[in-house]
């Protein structure tokens, strides 16, 4: 017989795991549908120009991260209201913050590009570019007042309501895209629904979900607490972003708008189906493993060996199936404009074979050992930010994509290594899943001919 909280532990994870893929899953093909519907209305060169602000939003954000919700997942004080009400103003001041930064880095690109500092013709050189991150940093004000219930769930695994609160406002945002993009073929219907989503969600963390309401509170202890975990979740976000950004920081540089927009296609769908199995490394195995670490440690290794399974088995198949249809999927998907992102897509899929990696390192969070993440993001960082430009020299855009998967693949040896150190490494384990990428080629084969493109 198995104890009780085990079952109540398992009966959590299986419906945050549901919840969490079932609403990924939804909310990936309405993207992948309005995302169909926008490239036929607006320009290529608009998504470079929205992916580049966008990263630039997305670099401020991780580059003042303190972890908050690792904080509150990981903490025994998790769920105490003068902890997470600390945590919520941490969040607002954090978020002015981000605001007031991004209409710096909006000025310092508009200067740079009225003095001739940004190489023409590239993504960066686009006149309305400064303005765009100037508008879209109000998505940035908007999260810092969004309730800390948001954590609670992730803490507590009850991730029904939160899953039903990022639909809502993806689909009020693609309403809001769609509705303007026929109207201003502009690339401002990709940022008004930017906002109208953020503010959405917002207003209903507060409205629709249970737990502590938040109030303005200052507990220094709490603060301690949070700073003193959140120091390494910073220099892992620092690094996570350079690293997770880098290839359209480098990228954006060497090609034109067009072929970057092309790009952007290309890691778009990659990006989709990554972040399937890392939703579940992420939302699930990490709250469920630090559950673990603090309940019943003895059960740690089987339990980071099942939540592995899972995610290796996902990544697997689909890298498989990517890497022998890409081009066939882009050519039935989108116009002629762009088929190039068919080859960049399947020479991107071989990066889906490291994602079941992001498991081990969601188990450095739950033992406590962020530094760790740190570590192993840098060593991507550095083969990044050197392999893709010594790439593109010598191969072009080719190089430049096999730079980026090689990056992905540095990290390997330290993940084993800490593995090992924490007693969670099982060779055999590790290697029995592989034969299905084969698998996922073979349907990749089934599919480029049925498609006939």
């Amino acid at each position: 017989m198995h104890p009780p909280d085990r079952i109540a532990l398992k009966k959590r994870v299986l419906s945050a795991g549901i919840w969490s893929l079932g609403g990924y899953g939804f909310n990936q093909l309405l993207r992948l549908g309005s995302n169909l519907l926008l490239t036929r209305l607006l320009d290529p060169k608009m998504f470079g120009v929205m992916a580049i602000a966008t990263m630039v939003m997305v670099g401020l954000a991780m580059f003042s991260d303190l972890g908050l919700k690792p904080s509150v997942v990981q903490s025994r004080r998790g769920n105490d209201a003068a902890f997470l009400n600390t945590a919520w103003v941490t969040q607002i001041l954090r978020g002015l913050l981000l605001w007031l930064l991004a209409l710096i880095a909006s000025l310092l690109i508009y200067c740079a590009n009225h003095v001739g500092m940004v190489p023409t013709g590239t993504v960066y050189a686009e006149p309305i570019l400064p303005f765009v991150v100037a508008i879209l940093s109000i998505t940035a004000v908007t999260a810092g007042f969004e309730s800390t219930k948001l954590l609670e769930a992730s803490r507590n695994l009850s991730l029904k309501l939160v899953v039903q609160i990022e639909l809502s406002s993806q689909i009020i945002g693609m309403l809001c895209m769609l509705g303007w993009a026929l109207v201003d073929h502009s690339i401002w219907a990709l940022v008004g629904g930017a906002i109208c989503s953020a503010v959405l969600r917002a207003i209903l963390s507060h409205a629709w979900l249970p737990g502590t309401p938040n109030r303005w509170q200052w507990d220094n202890g709490a603060f301690y607490e949070i700073f003193h975990f959140g120091k390494w979740m910073f220099l892992s976000s620092v690094l996570g972003f350079l690293v997770n950004s880098g290839d359209r920081l480098l990228l954006g540089g060497l090609l034109s708008s067009a072929t970057f927009g092309v790009y952007s296609i290309a890691s778009l769908i990659l990006n989709s189906i990554e972040q399937i199995p890392a939703k579940i490394a992420v939302d699930v195995s990490f709250p469920a493993l630090s559950e673990v670490v603090r309940d019943r440690p003895t059960d740690f290794k089987s339990s980071y060996y099942r939540f592995h399974a899972v995610v290796a088995s996902f990544a697997y198949i689909c890298s498989g199936v990517l890497m022998t249809s890409g081009d066939s999927l882009i050519r039935f998907l989108y116009d002629p404009r762009y088929a190039e992102a068919g080859w960049m897509l399947e020479i991107l899929a071989v990066a889906l074979l490291t994602v079941p990696l992001r498991v081990a390192t969601q188990s450095y969070l739950a033992l406590g050992r962020p530094q760790l993440l740190s570590n192993v993001i840098a060593i991507r960082l550095a083969v990044l930010f050197v392999a893709t430009p010594i790439g593109f020299y010598y191969f072009g855009i080719p190089g430049a994509m096999w730079g980026i998967v090689s990056s992905q693949f540095a990290y390997l040896p330290a993940i084993i290594w800490y593995n090992v150190k924490h007693t969670i490494f099982d060779l055999r384990t590790e290697l029995y899943l592989l034969p299905i990428v084969a698998g996922g080629m073979a349907i990749g084969r089934v599919v480029s001919t049925i498609i006939g493109v």
